[in-house]
């Protein structure tokens, strides 16, 4: 199946209107000489290790959160969320009745109210969830077809998967070490992915991101040192990260 053919929508966030030519971006190139300055980013190691985190908000957050919220309706009844409930209690609400947690057996972690790999889950029950939040972790998985086809079967008829992908990204070495960081996603893959077990008209995929915004996260930069007209800018040649909504029919 060629992707021009995949039943999927794709969109690219906001629009793809001319960059924004802001004071900053601006001064970064001297007219006279063509040569650029880098400043302090002429560096060989990145500011911050920790994707911005330490700093404030890192910008994959920027995105990730904005999707959410304007997805929050299809937050309620049962929710799944991976690792964590946070997602599902901050954008959900009183519209979630009952918050499971899934994470690996080998995790141990406390909060789970659900151990399974994704990949091979064949004992837990079909059509569970109402909404599955499934952010930033598909490219931890190296099956990624068996475990969006777990991930379609455990939504009930008209569940919704909110789940959101990287395309630029640091490797994250705590899960290099454990268990694999083996992926990255273009908006192309993800429609077709989703598409093919979600089926014809199910799915919407949106790329967001551009060049400064690929940039910055690489050098652990966090949301608030960009403009918002800068980080809503989509240059679909520079995609940063996929935020995608899957309905199960």
């Amino acid at each position: 199946m060629n992707i021009d053919d995949s039943p999927v929508r794709h969109q690219d966030q906001k629009s793809t209107q001319p960059a924004p030519q802001s004071a900053k971006s601006a001064k970064s190139v001297d007219d006279s000489s063509g040569q650029v300055h880098f400043g302090d980013l002429r560096r060989l190691t990145p500011i911050s290790r920790s994707f911005g985190f330490d700093r404030g908000q890192p910008v994959d957050r920027y995105y990730i959160e904005h999707f959410l919220a304007q997805q929050a309706a299809a937050i309620h009844g049962r929710v799944l969320e991976i690792g964590e409930d946070h997602y599902t209690r901050r954008f959900g609400g009183e519209r979630v009745r009952q918050s499971d947690v899934l994470d690996l057996p080998q995790r141990h972690n406390a909060n789970a109210t659900i151990t399974a790999d994704l990949t091979n889950a064949g004992h837990l029950p079909s059509a569970l969830f109402d909404c599955i939040i499934f952010t930033q972790t598909l490219q931890f998985i190296y099956d990624v077809q068996a475990t969006v086809a777990t991930l379609h079967r455990l939504l009930r008829s008209g569940g919704v998967l909110l789940a959101t992908f990287p395309t630029i990204s640091q490797i994250c070495r705590f899960d290099m070490d454990r268990w694999g960081d083996y992926w990255r996603f273009t908006d192309a893959a993800v429609a077709r992915l989703l598409g093919d077990y979600f089926g014809p008209g199910q799915v919407e995929v949106v790329a967001h991101g551009n060049v400064l915004v690929a940039a910055s996260f690489l050098y652990g930069l966090a949301a608030h040192e960009l403009d918002p007209a800068e980080l809503d800018y989509c240059d679909p040649d520079y995609q940063f990260l996929i935020t995608a909504r899957a309905i199960k029919q």
